[in-house]
Protein backbone atom coordinates (compact mmCIF):
# COMPACT_ATOMS: atom_id res chain seq x y z
CA UNK A 1 0.00 0.00 0.00
CA UNK A 2 1.35 3.59 -0.98
CA UNK A 3 1.41 6.09 2.17
CA UNK A 4 -0.76 8.81 1.51
CA UNK A 5 0.82 12.35 1.15
CA UNK A 6 -1.93 14.00 1.95
CA UNK A 7 -5.13 13.89 4.32
CA UNK A 8 -8.06 15.02 3.09
CA UNK A 9 -10.83 15.87 5.84
CA UNK A 10 -14.53 17.22 6.46
CA UNK A 11 -16.56 17.60 8.52
CA UNK A 12 -19.18 15.55 8.11
CA UNK A 13 -20.35 12.67 5.76
CA UNK A 14 -22.61 14.87 3.57
CA UNK A 15 -19.26 17.23 2.44
CA UNK A 16 -18.06 14.04 0.42
CA UNK A 17 -19.80 15.30 -3.13
CA UNK A 18 -17.41 17.86 -3.01
CA UNK A 19 -14.72 17.01 -1.44
CA UNK A 20 -14.51 13.76 -4.12
CA UNK A 21 -13.08 16.48 -6.41
CA UNK A 22 -10.30 17.09 -4.67
CA UNK A 23 -9.81 13.47 -4.71
CA UNK A 24 -10.10 13.44 -8.47
CA UNK A 25 -7.66 16.19 -8.99
CA UNK A 26 -5.08 14.49 -6.68
CA UNK A 27 -5.55 10.93 -8.64
CA UNK A 28 -5.23 12.94 -11.64
CA UNK A 29 -1.46 13.78 -10.20
CA UNK A 30 -0.56 10.77 -8.74
CA UNK A 31 -0.87 12.14 -5.24
CA UNK A 32 -1.77 9.80 -3.03
CA UNK A 33 -4.15 10.67 -0.05
CA UNK A 34 -6.65 9.72 2.48
CA UNK A 35 -9.90 10.87 3.36
CA UNK A 36 -11.70 10.89 7.01
CA UNK A 37 -14.82 12.24 8.37
CA UNK A 38 -13.71 14.59 11.45
CA UNK A 39 -15.55 17.19 13.25
CA UNK A 40 -13.91 19.81 15.04
CA UNK A 41 -17.09 19.77 17.66
CA UNK A 42 -18.07 16.76 17.53
CA UNK A 43 -15.15 14.57 17.60
CA UNK A 44 -12.72 17.17 18.98
CA UNK A 45 -10.48 14.14 20.42
CA UNK A 46 -10.56 11.74 17.82
CA UNK A 47 -9.33 14.40 15.35
CA UNK A 48 -6.57 16.18 17.23
CA UNK A 49 -5.59 12.01 17.71
CA UNK A 50 -5.66 11.82 13.88
CA UNK A 51 -3.65 14.88 13.24
CA UNK A 52 -0.84 14.26 15.88
CA UNK A 53 -0.42 11.15 14.36
CA UNK A 54 0.08 12.31 10.51
CA UNK A 55 3.39 13.97 10.02
CA UNK A 56 4.42 9.82 11.20
CA UNK A 57 2.42 8.47 9.10
CA UNK A 58 4.03 10.39 5.90
CA UNK A 59 1.16 13.18 5.19
CA UNK A 60 2.88 16.41 4.37
CA UNK A 61 -0.25 18.61 3.86
CA UNK A 62 -3.83 19.19 5.16
CA UNK A 63 -7.12 19.78 3.40
CA UNK A 64 -10.18 20.63 5.42
CA UNK A 65 -13.50 21.23 4.64
CA UNK A 66 -16.27 22.01 6.46
CA UNK A 67 -19.56 24.24 6.27
CA UNK A 68 -21.21 26.30 9.31
CA UNK A 69 -18.56 27.58 11.92
CA UNK A 70 -16.31 25.59 10.06
CA UNK A 71 -13.76 25.36 12.94
CA UNK A 72 -12.61 21.99 10.96
CA UNK A 73 -8.95 23.50 9.05
CA UNK A 74 -8.15 25.69 12.44
CA UNK A 75 -8.50 22.63 14.84
CA UNK A 76 -6.07 20.97 12.56
CA UNK A 77 -3.53 23.75 12.23
CA UNK A 78 -3.60 24.09 15.89
CA UNK A 79 -2.33 20.72 16.51
CA UNK A 80 0.51 20.55 13.98
CA UNK A 81 2.79 22.76 12.08
CA UNK A 82 2.03 21.28 8.95
CA UNK A 83 0.74 23.39 5.91
CA UNK A 84 -3.33 23.06 6.22
CA UNK A 85 -5.20 24.34 3.44
CA UNK A 86 -9.02 25.57 4.80
CA UNK A 87 -12.26 24.40 2.29
CA UNK A 88 -15.72 26.85 3.36
CA UNK A 89 -18.28 25.02 2.17
CA UNK A 90 -22.05 26.22 1.50
CA UNK A 91 -24.09 24.10 4.43
CA UNK A 92 -25.95 26.75 5.86
CA UNK A 93 -28.56 29.70 5.05
CA UNK A 94 -25.64 32.12 4.31
CA UNK A 95 -24.39 30.32 1.27
CA UNK A 96 -20.88 29.21 2.87
CA UNK A 97 -19.91 33.22 3.86
CA UNK A 98 -19.97 32.33 7.55
CA UNK A 99 -17.59 29.22 6.41
CA UNK A 100 -15.39 31.65 4.49
CA UNK A 101 -15.14 33.91 7.31
CA UNK A 102 -15.01 31.17 10.07
CA UNK A 103 -11.72 29.75 8.19
CA UNK A 104 -9.96 32.87 6.97
CA UNK A 105 -10.24 34.33 10.67
CA UNK A 106 -7.20 32.77 12.19
CA UNK A 107 -5.50 34.34 15.04
CA UNK A 108 -1.73 35.39 14.26
CA UNK A 109 0.92 32.13 14.51
CA UNK A 110 -1.65 29.89 13.33
CA UNK A 111 -1.85 29.92 9.81
CA UNK A 112 -4.49 28.48 7.31
CA UNK A 113 -4.85 29.24 4.07
CA UNK A 114 -8.44 29.32 2.48
CA UNK A 115 -9.86 28.74 -0.74
CA UNK A 116 -13.06 29.70 -2.28
CA UNK A 117 -16.62 28.56 -1.20
CA UNK A 118 -17.15 24.90 -2.64
CA UNK A 119 -16.48 22.98 -5.46
CA UNK A 120 -14.34 25.16 -7.22
CA UNK A 121 -12.79 25.50 -3.71
CA UNK A 122 -11.95 21.84 -3.62
CA UNK A 123 -10.32 21.24 -6.31
CA UNK A 124 -7.92 24.36 -6.06
CA UNK A 125 -7.16 22.76 -2.33
CA UNK A 126 -6.10 19.96 -4.51
CA UNK A 127 -4.11 21.97 -7.12
CA UNK A 128 -2.31 24.09 -3.86
CA UNK A 129 -1.63 20.76 -2.04
CA UNK A 130 0.08 19.71 -5.34
CA UNK A 131 1.88 22.86 -5.83
CA UNK A 132 3.47 22.12 -2.03
CA UNK A 133 4.67 18.91 -2.56
CA UNK A 134 6.06 19.69 -5.94
CA UNK A 135 9.00 21.76 -3.82
CA UNK A 136 10.25 18.36 -3.12
CA UNK A 137 8.92 16.46 -6.25
CA UNK A 138 9.80 17.70 -8.93
CA UNK A 139 7.94 16.08 -11.23
CA UNK A 140 4.70 17.30 -10.29
CA UNK A 141 6.50 20.87 -11.59
CA UNK A 142 5.76 19.51 -15.68
CA UNK A 143 2.44 18.28 -14.61
CA UNK A 144 1.34 21.19 -13.22
CA UNK A 145 2.33 23.13 -16.09
CA UNK A 146 1.13 20.28 -18.57
CA UNK A 147 -2.52 21.06 -16.49
CA UNK A 148 -2.31 24.33 -17.31
CA UNK A 149 -1.21 24.39 -20.74
CA UNK A 150 -4.73 21.66 -21.41
CA UNK A 151 -6.69 24.94 -19.65
CA UNK A 152 -5.17 27.70 -21.74
CA UNK A 153 -5.80 25.34 -24.67
CA UNK A 154 -9.50 24.56 -23.52
CA UNK A 155 -9.97 28.35 -23.04
CA UNK A 156 -8.51 29.21 -26.68
CA UNK A 157 -10.42 26.32 -28.79
CA UNK A 158 -13.67 27.86 -27.50
CA UNK A 159 -13.52 30.89 -29.05
CA UNK A 160 -16.41 32.43 -30.65
CA UNK A 161 -16.51 32.59 -34.68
Amino acid sequence: MTTPQIAILMGSASDMKIMQETGQILDQFGVTYEMKVLSAHRTPEETAEYVKSAEGRGIQAFIAAAGFAAHLAGAVAAQCVLPVIGVPLDASSLQGLDSLLSTVQMPKGIPVACVTIGKAGAINAGLFAIQILSRSQPELVEKLKDYREKMREQILSSQPS
